[in-house]
């Protein structure tokens, strides 16, 4: 088979998967969880940011000990970030992967014929 048959035939198995509901609906999917979760988490990130330059008498007061809340606000930025990662695992399992594999499965299918 020459290189340009390759070519047509995986364009055509890309093309039939792209054109699946199942492809729109993990596009949709993954939009709705991406879009809001980022908007969040930057909303947060500029607060925090905000916060250490407009608002440094805030920022510096002492919560226990030496520990200030500019200190626990940066420290849940890196929790904010995990937890983050940790929900959309559990989302990309449930509710995208079955859909991904479903297409993936179509995209062999399609390259065979």
């Amino acid at each position: 088979m020459d290189e340009e048959m390759v070519r047509e035939r995986d364009a055509r198995a890309y093309e039939a998967v792209h054109d699946a509901a199942d492809f729109k609906e993990l596009k949709r999917r993954y939009k709705n969880f991406v879009v809001p979760w980022t908007i969040a988490f930057m909303a947060w990130y500029l607060a925090y940011v905000a916060c250490n330059n407009w608002a440094r008498g805030f920022m510096n007061h002492q919560v226990v000990g030496h520990v200030n809340v500019a200190l626990i606000f940066g420290l849940l930025q890196f929790v904010s970030t995990f937890s983050i990662a940790a929900l959309y695992g559990r989302f990309a399992n449930r509710k995208l992967d079955p859909l991904a594999h479903g297409l993936n499965a179509k995209y062999k299918r399609e390259r065979r014929r």
